[in-house]
């Protein structure tokens, strides 16, 4: 298993858009309803990730050269962190986190946040992050999460 992460180029859209509409459908669709799903999907068309290259920092996976998950930070706001669903467990999405973390203590960034849903909220818990407040956006219920970057995560 070899495990690339890299920054995010524009030929990588259209495989970011299938792990994120992969994941909200097999992953969060267990803690959200259809239209929520729905609606967060149309976020996340390969269209709509090409735009988003341009205005974050955003970084993809490859295993053995196949695009498995993909993480982007945007100032200090860690987005759209997601791993295919067949690669859950993997590491992959810490592997992604170290990557953000790095990126963001190498800009100067001491503090990120992480709008997460419920869905990731342990996998955020185990990478220090702490729950600050809950937001509720047309039936999304999302917690906003931060952690202090430290010596280590850089």
């Amino acid at each position: 298993m070899k495990l690339e992460i890299r920054r995010a180029l524009p030929e990588d859209a259209a495989p970011i858009s299938r792990i994120v509409i992969a994941a909200l459908r097999r992953s969060n669709s267990a803690d959200y309803p259809a239209e929520v799903i729905a609606q967060v999907e149309r976020n996340f068309t390969p269209q709509a990730v090409g735009q988003r290259l341009s205005t974050r920092t955003v970084f993809v996976a490859s295993l053995n050269g196949r695009a498995v998950g993909t993480a982007s930070l945007e100032g200090r706001v860690v987005r759209s962190v997601f791993v295919d669903p067949d690669c859950h467990r993997q590491g992959i999405g810490r592997s992604l986190m170290q990557a953000v973390h790095a990126f963001a203590a190498n800009s100067g960034v001491s503090r990120l946040s992480v709008p997460s849903s419920i869905t990731a909220q342990g996998f955020y818990e185990a990478l220090g992050y702490a729950a600050v407040r809950e937001v509720c956006r047309e039936g999304e219920r999302t917690l906003v999460m931060e952690v202090r970057l430290g010596p280590a995560e850089g």
